[in-house]
């Protein structure tokens, strides 16, 4: 989290925390509750200059209002920055929701045209079918890409005519809403694509490959069936999704790679901008903040690239995202004394 933040250019630091609550299958009620008793003990130890939570896997806006409400109730005034990822109608930014997504595509994007490919028209994989990958099967589809798997616990979704309407990323919405964590019931409605239970997403073939589920879901046997497709792009979405063993595996075997801390450096960098947002007590528009998160996601890529470039004389994005990031935290310590 130290990298990815100091990657974003962005004056933002690199906590990183959370609790071994689960929410599946809770009520709003019972979730509430535990967001109170948590930020009781919170809210101390953090404020819009110590430290500012966002939302992460099973943290979204309804828990971050009620984080955000029961720190109001103790600390008796308005903090807005305090908490990012907030709603609308209490000091949120537009495009937040959609931001990490947004961004892992334009990350995407960039590697393609280093490598002197385009986007547009590529058939993309992706696993989840959270927030995550919502954002990224809208941003593919503004851009003439085409999604066409998303997954769950339960299995994954092919759709081969892609994931790119509104009715179908409404569908994924009411999917996540419904707190039962299954992808299946996308197949009621769109008879066109097919459900595959217990399985991966990875070794149906596509240009570029993007898991934007959880940590280390992509293991060794999917990295050979990502490689068997002949695909030559993979971009981690969700936070250290492929195992080590994996990931050399890839690399060794030619795919480029985009690493999780560079490509889904969005959200937080979106979240930064919120917090700018609240300290200069204005409102952002849509545009505004898609904007400054594209040019945010192109500098992050071109910092990755150069730092490879300079040290390896190779395009390695693994490697220049680790060199970009802790070059700029070193640099930074250094002129401080070290502290």
């Amino acid at each position: 989290q130290i990298f990815k933040n100091a990657l974003t250019g962005l004056p933002i630091g690199g906590g990183k925390g959370g609790a071994d609550f689960d929410p599946n299958g809770k009520s709003d009620a019972e979730v509430m509750r535990f967001c109170q008793a948590f930020m009781t003990e919170l809210y101390r130890h953090i404020g819009p200059d110590t430290d500012v939570p966002a939302g992460d896997l099973g943290v979204g806006a309804r828990e971050i209002g009620y984080l955000f409400g029961q720190y109001k109730r103790i600390r008796d005034r308005f903090d807005g920055g305090v908490l990012t990822g907030k709603g609308i109608s209490y000091g949120g930014c537009l495009g937040r929701t959609e931001a990490t997504g947004f961004g892992i595509v334009w990350y995407a994007e960039e590697m393609l045209k280093a490598n002197g490919e385009d986007i547009k028209g590529k058939t993309v994989a992706i696993s989840g079918f959270g927030n995550v990958a919502w954002g990224v099967c809208q941003k593919l589809a503004q851009l003439g890409a085409k999604a066409v798997t998303l997954s769950g616990p339960d299995g994954y979704i092919y759709d081969p005519d892609g994931i790119n309407t509104d009715e179908k990323l409404n569908t994924m919405l009411e999917l996540r809403a419904s707190g039962k964590n299954v992808c299946a019931p996308y197949v009621e409605k769109f008879p066109n694509a097919k459900f595959v239970a217990g399985k991966k997403p990875w070794e149906v073939k596509a240009d570029l490959y993007i898991p934007c589920a959880t940590q280390n879901e992509v293991h060794m046997e999917d990295a050979k069936a990502i490689v068997a497709s002949g695909a030559k792009f993979y971009c981690e979405g969700s936070n250290m999704p492929t195992t080590n063993e994996a990931l050399a595996y890839l690399q060794d075997n030619g795919i480029i790679v985009g690493p999780a801390k560079a490509a889904n450096a969005g959200g937080v960098a979106t979240s930064c901008i919120e917090m700018g947002q609240n300290a200069g007590h204005t409102v952002f528009q849509h545009q505004d903040v898609y904007d400054q998160l594209h040019q945010i996601m192109i500098n992050i890529h071109k910092a990755c690239k150069e730092a490879s470039e300079k040290y390896y004389g190779t395009y390695d994005l693994v490697k220049g995202a680790n060199i970009a990031g802790f070059e700029k935290v070193a640099d930074a310590m250094m002129a401080q004394g070290l502290v």
